[in-house]
């Protein structure tokens, strides 16, 4: 049987439900999100990194990777990058928009 190999735009948008707990905006949208593929084995390989390297909750955002993408795609991998550093200038305008409606100063 071959593995479920979603197209990446679905599975990216499948992760604009995963939310920063902290921000309370989507990691998408943050700018968090530094890659997809699939790999010979046709796990997805997702790189991501967080706002902070000490960050304390990257077990809950994996979480919420390992939910959204149930059904999505039947293997992958989440690999935590830190180079570059993430910075606000990688937020969207959407994720922007989201940051004052929490009435964070973007």
């Amino acid at each position: 049987m071959n593995p479920v190999r979603a197209p990446l735009e679905d599975v990216k948008a499948a992760l604009k439900d995963v939310v920063d707990p902290e921000l309370g905006v989507n990691v998408v949208d943050l700018g968090l999100l530094y890659g997809l593929e699939y790999g010979q084995d046709n796990a997805l390989l997702i790189k991501m990194t967080l706002t902070s390297a000490a960050c304390a909750l990257t077990e809950v955002i994996a979480a919420q990777v390992a939910k959204v993408l149930n059904g999505v795609v039947d293997d992958w991998r989440l690999n935590w990058v830190w180079m570059p550093p993430w910075g606000p200038d990688r937020i969207t305008e959407d994720g922007r928009d989201q940051m004052r409606a929490l009435r964070f100063k973007t």
